[in-house]
């Protein structure tokens, strides 16, 4: 199998690489922008299976797509879930949430291992999901949760929901006035049902509401760590992978 990489962060770029590697997948080839991607495709024969980040540093990956007819398979490494993870699935496109989870990643590469005796090429619609990531689909968020207290249901208004995590296989949100909740969810159905402009998934086990946000600091490892109004339980850290997507966000 040919595999190439798309990803303005090399140190993401080589993480991913890595992580194929466990999986018996080679890609010996990382491509870091726009530019540097549609010259390697127009001087090399176009792999089997790319790994393609959306926003790059120099321009949205799309654009390789204008000037080059592509006819590889896709997974996309993406923080823009917000705005095109219906499209994907519409368009069969794999998709993985940045930090990608290695559990997350040996399916994607099984899912494209199993239709790949199917298929002779991959047609996707670009051009599509570009329009929606520029003009995502206007759509319904949650306005509040219900949470079981006893024997009761108690309403939750999104607004007073400072965060959602999980821990110890269950997923919480958390209120301004400092409860805890339990919910009959997970956080990747979260995923599609949070405003994007006001949570954002910063780890695998937090998403913050950018209004609780009380101080963010500098940590270890380039990451930052964040201080919300009431949450303390535990140290709420953006990881390494996101901080790029996160400083943007804040903006």
């Amino acid at each position: 199998m040919n595999v190439i990489i798309i990803e303005d962060e090399k140190p993401s770029a080589r993480r991913l690489q890595r992580m194929l590697a466990k999986l018996n997948v080679e890609a010996n080839t990382m491509l870091h922008s726009v530019e540097e991607s549609i010259d390697w495709f127009e001087n090399n024969s176009h792999p089997d299976l790319i790994f393609l980040d959306i926003q790059l540093s120099d321009g949205l990956s799309f654009e390789i797509f204008d000037t080059i007819d592509i006819k590889s398979a896709v997974i996309f490494t993406t923080a823009y879930d917000e705005y095109a993870l219906q499209a994907f699935k519409l368009n069969s496109i794999d998709y993985l949430l940045k930090p990608i989870d290695e559990d997350e990643l040996e399916k994607a590469v099984n899912k494209y291992q199993e239709r790949l005796p199917k298929q002779q090429s991959v047609t996707l619609d670009f051009n599509d999901i570009k329009n929606l990531l520029v003009n995502p689909i206007e759509r319904e968020y949650k306005k509040r949760f219900s949470v079981k207290v006893g024997q009761h249901l108690k309403l939750i208004n999104i607004d007073d929901i400072e965060c959602f995590y999980s821990e110890n296989k269950g997923t919480y949100l958390h209120t301004t006035e400092g409860r805890n909740y339990l919910l009959d969810s997970s956080l990747e159905h979260l995923e599609a049902e949070l405003e994007p402009h006001t949570f954002f998934r910063i780890n695998r086990k937090f998403f913050v509401n950018i209004n609780a946000i009380k101080d963010i600091i500098s940590y270890t490892n380039s990451r930052l760590q964040i201080k919300l109004n009431s949450y303390n339980e535990q140290e709420v850290i953006v990881a390494r992978e996101r901080v790029k997507d996160f400083k943007n966000w804040l903006e």
